[in-house]
């Protein structure tokens, strides 16, 4: 038996989904900006949970994540690392070192969680100059993903091999798995258009940017490519202006090529999975499964469901991590996905510029 919780900290929203022994007892979604600006909302939320019956885990709010590290552990460089962001850098997520800290003195036993590039199931070769391969939640996402496939095959995590498509607010990445393993990802910042963000950005176009900023990561998405960046992802699913077909049509064949892509990564992908904010709009998942269709014959599309009611899929997927991690039900999964054999750094496998560069431009020496 294991009580435990994950935390997704999304662009949009920051979701919480508790489990005491498989059974959800927290499910909670709070605004980012609100959950941000007074993280001691969320804190209290774990700490009340927390004085009800005892946590064995956590699984918290990791970014782009780090080698499995105690909150109480983390240096000032682990969080840059694990957030990417200098002091002063106004873009992205802001806050969420601030966040962390204040878990790190809270009484509840919590841990950051690796992303992609970590995983030692990634092949060398694939992390050659890639930072984002998927950050920490994407592989909670990948982590529920395994975990119904494997309810709704009636195999084991050995067996569950399929693409996720993650189709976030913000963002929209996509993950790889083969044989109960992540082998490969495209994530946020340089994968497919996101809603809100750009995706993988032209080299040429970064030059003309002159700097590249958090900010200008979060933006040039399809809502900016329709004019209206406060456009619900239902309007840009139903377009009505020239620039609207343009950016539905942008977002939906970016998706559909990042799919492809990692095909050739995982050549045993029974299905594809797709999860996220936009997974639920209905035209969405059917333009997306009429396409895929037509690239990747024969392997079904299936909207990744989950447990709870209210927090997000990669949420309810770092629930089921931290199940693992403190020897609950999902402890094959864990085993499965090596969680505990993650190491490195997110910039160990630089090679356009150096690691000491980069580290450099993290302010770490």
């Amino acid at each position: 038996m294991a009580r435990v919780v994950g935390i997704d900290p999304g662009t949009v929203s920051v979701d919480l989904c508790g489990l005491d022994d498989g059974r959800v007892f927290l499910d909670r979604s709070l605004s980012t900006s609100d959950a941000l600006a007074d993280p001691s909302v969320l804190v209290g939320l774990l700490d009340e949970a927390h004085r009800a019956a005892p946590l064995d885990l956590v699984a918290g709010p990791s970014g782009y994540g780090l080698p499995l590290t105690a909150a109480r552990d983390l240096t000032e460089d682990d969080l840059r690392l694990a957030y990417l962001a200098v002091d002063g850098e106004s873009g992205g997520i802001g806050g969420l070192r601030s966040l962390m800290r204040m878990l790190a003195r809270s009484a509840t036993p919590v841990v950051l969680t690796p992303g992609v590039v970590h995983l030692a199931s990634v092949p060398a070769h694939r992390k050659v100059n890639r930072v984002d391969m998927g950050t920490a939640d994407k592989v909670c996402a990948a982590a529920l993903a395994v975990h119904e496939q494997v309810a709704r095959r009636g195999c084991a995590e050995r067996d569950a091999s399929f693409i996720l498509l993650e189709m976030g607010g913000a963002f929209t990445a996509a993950i790889a798995v083969q044989d109960g393993q992540i082998v490969d990802g495209a994530g946020g910042t340089s994968g497919p258009l996101g809603v809100r963000a750009a995706g993988a950005l032209d080299g040429e176009a970064a030059f003309l940017a002159g700097s590249i900023t958090k900010r200008l990561l979060f933006g040039g998405g399809a809502a900016t490519i329709a004019g209206a960046s406060d456009a619900s992802a239902e309007a840009l699913a139903a377009p009505s202006t020239p620039r609207g077909r343009l950016a539905w049509e942008a977002y939906v064949e970016s998706a559909v090529k990042a799919v492809a892509a990692l095909a050739v990564s995982a050549p045993r992908a029974c299905e594809v999975i797709i999860s996220g904010r936009l997974a639920r709009v209905p035209a969405v998942r059917d333009e997306l499964a009429r396409r895929l269709a037509d690239v990747i014959a024969g392997r079904p599309v299936h909207v990744l469901a989950g447990f709870a009611t209210v927090a997000k899929q990669a949420a309810q997927g770092a629930a089921l991590v931290a199940d693992g991690l403190a020897g609950g039900r999902s402890a094959a999964l864990v085993d499965a996905l090596g969680i505990r054999e993650a190491c490195g750094t997110v910039l160990d496998h630089l090679y356009v510029i150096s690691p000491a560069a980069a580290r450099a431009r993290l302010g770490i020496s």
